[in-house]
Formats: structure tokens, C-alpha cells, sequence
């Protein structure tokens, strides 16, 4: 059975409140998880092209479609500019090369991926400078890139656009800038990163919060680990409120901490290769949290960021990189 929860977004168009997140994950896994997912009924699906598997969940897609077990509309599939195309002339060609490999003639929500730009070679291996650091493309200009974007609504490339990992006050800016006002902001967003003065700005202008990493995201502490950034990350399934909660319901912790996303007027974008796990992410709309036990998970807050983007390193010279020293211990 399909989701049919779903938030409205300020431009009209509907918006599953649980998706299926697609970073960190080999062709082959995600190619069986975007069909055991679609399988459990999830209809959103959330990729980008840094995250190299457009093309695999293309296949998946074309083949459903092919064989009528879902129909396009039913589908919504968002996709992102990357960091190394932030850049006005750059929207149009990279979203239709998305299309392309997605198998697709439209997104449904196309957005910014990060508020800063980074320069390529010609390899595709990121610029660095002697010292190893990356150098970042101080020219990013969001009101440009934002008149691109609006265009591909124009032209039918995209339903809805949007914006990931914006501050407050980049948000605020695009919004005074803008004739399409961004429909979402996907940002990292869990009981111990609850990021409330951006979630209450961002709501009171109708532009919905997407939460990746709502679970905590151990695939992102192993991406730092990779590039050196180890950290003692707290496993949120171990949290002893949430454990509580979740036997008292019958369910697993992961559900709970989704729940508490969902109910406080979010959408979560959970990722996981895991047959049983997938599953079990979906299985959110038959039970509810009291009131008492939302204001608990909200009363959790530790403002402990696991993606900071510190992988990128040198990025904190960028004038729109706001992540610095967020991360707490």
C-alpha cells in the first residue's frame, strides 16, 4: 500500500511525508532498496548526483513505469544542484543531465544542494591549493542561481524547487529575492540536532522542512571516519527515553524518533539498504506519540551536527559556509 500522508507544500503540490534517502549506497544496494522500497509503498525518493546512483535508480524507476505498477504522478522523485555547479549557467545542463539518468522528463522537486560552490578540475577531482585544502568558488551568488532555478518551473523540468542546507539568514535573503519562494529545506534534523530557531522561520514561511539524517546517520560518521574526522557520534536507538517510548508503543526506536519528526510537522527522508529496516521506517502512520511524550524527545536537544561538511576540507573560507564550530561534543 502506498503512503498517502503527505504535507502541502506553499506552491500546491503534495509532498509524501516519508521518503527513502539514497546517499552512501553502491549501485547494486540501491537498485534492491529503491524496489524493495517502492514494494513497501514509499513513493519519495531523494538522490543527488554527488551521490553517484542516479543512473541505478533510474533503472528501477523506468522498470515500474514500464510495467505499469506505478504510475509518474504517484511518484516524487527529488534531486539536487550539486556544490560543484552552483552556478547560474550551470542549473539548466545539470538538472537535464539528472533527468537523463534518472530516466525522467521531470523532477518533482529539484533543489540547491549546499549554500556554498566549490571549483573542479577537469578530472572531477576537487581543487585543492599546497596545502591541500579546497578551494572554495567565493562568487556564489544565491539570487542568480535562484532565477535559473525558477525558470526550469517555467519549462516544465521541475514541479517544485528548493534549497538544502540554508541558514536562516540565507533563507531570509533568497526569500526577499525570489518570485518562487523555496518550497523546502532539507536540512540535517534529529532529536539531538533540532535546529529550532531555523525549523520555526523556515515554517512561518511556509517553506517545509525536509529532515535528513533522522535518525543520526552512523553512514555519515563512517564518511567522517574515512576522511579523518573521527568522533564519538551517540547512537539516538540508544537514547533511554526513546527506548521507553518505543516498547511502550510496540515499536522500534527508529520509528519513534520518525514519528516525533512527522508530528512536530516535518518530512523525514531516512536512509537504509535494510530490507527489515526499510519496512519498518514506512510503518509510522499507525500509532502516535502523546503530547507529553513529543515535548520529552523535544526536550533533547544537544545541537550535535554529524554532517558539518568538515569532509570538504578548506570550505569553512567560503562567505556562505555557516557550519563552522557547530559541532558540539
Amino acid at each position: 500500500m502506498a503512503n498517502t500522508q503527505f504535507l502541502t507544500l506553499n506552491n500546491g503540490e503534495k509532498m509524501p511525508i516519508i521518503g527513502i534517502g539514497t546517499w552512501q549506497a553502491s549501485d547494486e544496494e540501491i537498485e534492491t532498496a529503491i524496489d524493495q522500497a517502492l514494494e513497501a509503498g514509499y513513493r519519495h525518493i531523494d538522490t543527488a548526483p554527488v551521490y553517484g546512483n542516479e543512473q541505478a535508480i533510474g533503472r528501477v524507476l523506468k522498470r515500474w513505469l514500464d510495467a505499469g505498477k506505478v504510475k509518474r504522478e504517484e511518484l516524487f522523485i527529488v534531486t539536487k544542484l550539486p556544490p560543484i555547479a552552483n552556478r547560474p549557467h550551470e542549473v539548466e545542463p545539470t538538472i537535464k543531465k539528472s533527468l537523463a539518468d534518472l530516466q525522467l522528463d521531470y523532477v518533482d522537486m529539484y533543489l540547491i544542494h549546499t549554500p556554498f560552490t566549490v571549483f573542479i578540475n577537469e578530472d572531477g577531482s576537487f581543487k585543492v591549493d599546497e596545502e591541500g585544502l579546497m578551494i572554495p568558488d567565493v562568487s556564489t551568488d544565491h539570487a542568480a542561481t535562484w532565477l535559473e532555478m525558477e525558470k526550469l518551473v517555467a519549462n516544465g523540468l521541475t514541479k517544485s524547487i528548493g534549497i538544502s542546507n540554508f541558514s536562516k539568514e540565507q533563507v531570509a535573503r533568497l526569500l526577499k529575492n525570489c518570485k518562487i519562494p523555496p518550497a523546502t529545506n532539507q536540512i540535517e534534523h534529529h532529536v539531538y540536532l533540532q535546529q529550532r530557531d531555523l525549523v520555526d522561520f523556515c515554517k512561518s514561511k511556509n517553506v517545509v522542512i525536509t529532515a535528513y539524517a533522522p535518525l543520526g546517520s552512523k553512514g555519515i560518521a563512517k564518511f567522517n571516519a574515512g576522511a579523518n574526522l573521527v568522533r564519538d557520534l551517540p547512537d539516538l536507538m540508544d537514547i533511554p527515553e526513546v527506548k521507553e517510548m518505543a516498547a511502550s508503543h510496540g515499536k522500534t526506536p527508529a520509528q519513534v524518533l520518525l514519528r516525533w519528526i512527522i508530528e512536530t510537522g516535518n518530512v523525514a527522508i531516512p536512509k537504509s539498504t535494510n530490507p527489515d529496516r526499510l519496512k519498518q521506517n514506512f510503518n509510522v502512520f499507525d500509532f502516535k506519540l502523546t503530547e507529553e511524550e513529543v515535548a520529552k524527545l523535544s526536550a533533547l536537544d544537544k545541537n550535535i551536527r554529524v554532517c558539518d561538511f568538515a569532509f570538504f576540507h578548506g570550505i569553512e573560507r567560503h562567505p556562505e559556509f555557516t557550519f563552522k564550530n557547530q559541532y558540539t561534543n
